[in-house]
């Protein structure tokens, strides 16, 4: 009986830290249930009502997606794809060689501050970055006054603002510094006896660069990728700002099938760029281990 009196503090105390711990990780499983998934969920199940009127009425019709992947909205479609393609390569030849100097050349004291700054420009609303790159590629602004004072153009460059130059010039700098961060960690965890050990075997920086360090990093390239892609694929406010009236990608064109009350095609074409979202999501996880991608960081 004393025997069973003495097991019965523990357990309690393991059963309430059980709970305890199931609770706490049961709160952030919730505030994604509510807030991510029952929105997507409502999304999916509204883009095959139908419309009717000003409102829209529970129905099961391919309706919307027929009208989506027909005519200029499927064209739109493949410009998004094509200019996110753009941006993401671009965003990805400039931020690995910043992530590979912060990994591989600098301090950590450095490397912190050269990190802090990449978030520097999130402090300011977003739309106000965004008409910045406005004023700057203007007929009147720094960029052709600088090329008209050092006497390389003889007038301004229209085709610098309202163009697909304009669009993935602010693509590229809105969502380049998110992929530093990937590329920075998977750069960061690699071992740095496998790169001194190819330069010990002879191998040049060339050779050592494209079968160790390359490969190892290969967790982060696909995490830019799809930090770049996802973000400019679905970006509504750059193709407005930078690309003039009438440009259109996928992003406002949803926007604008929502000012006329169209939900089951705004839901639809949500729908169609979620899917490929996740599609990009599922790709890595299957691809890669996350506890190689952020464990060797981490215990650096």
């Amino acid at each position: 009986m004393g025997a069973l009196q003495g097991r019965t503090e523990p357990l309690t105390v393991g059963g309430t830290r059980l709970t305890l711990r199931n609770g706490l990780l049961a709160a952030p499983l919730l505030f994604v249930v509510a807030f991510l998934v029952a929105p997507l969920v409502l999304t999916v199940v509204i883009s095959f009502w139908r419309r009717s009127g000003f409102g829209i009425e529970p129905d099961f019709t391919f309706a919307a997606y027929a009208a989506f992947f027909a005519g200029t909205r499927l064209d739109i479609l493949q410009r998004s794809l094509l200019v996110a393609t753009e941006v993401t390569v671009l965003g990805l030849l400039i931020a690995y060689p910043i992530a590979w100097f912060l990994a591989m050349r600098t301090s950590a004291r450095t490397t912190r501050l050269v990190l802090m700054l990449f978030t520097v420009p999130f402090l300011v609303n977003y739309i106000i970055r965004t008409f910045s790159w406005s004023f700057l590629l203007g007929r009147t602004g720094p960029v052709n006054t600088a090329l008209m004072a050092a006497g390389l153009i003889d007038a301004p460059l229209d085709w610098l603002l309202y163009s697909d130059f304009a669009v993935v010039t602010g693509l590229v700098a809105s969502y380049m510094p998110f992929m530093v961060f990937p590329l920075w960690l998977a750069l960061n965890g690699i071992d740095r006896r496998l790169v001194q050990a190819s330069w010990m075997l002879g191998a040049g920086p060339v050779r050592t660069f494209m079968q160790v360090t390359l490969p190892l990093s290969m967790p982060g390239v696909v995490a830019a990728v799809i930090f770049g892609f996802v973000g400019s694929f679905g970006d509504a406010a750059v193709p407005v700002i930078l690309g003039g009236t009438g440009y259109q990608l996928i992003g406002n064109e949803i926007t604008s099938t929502l000012d006329v009350l169209n939900y089951p095609l705004a839901a639809a074409m949500s729908t169609v760029v979620v899917t490929a979202m996740l599609a990009l999501v599922c790709l890595w996880l299957g691809l890669f281990d996350l506890r190689s991608f952020l464990g060797k960081a981490g215990a650096r």
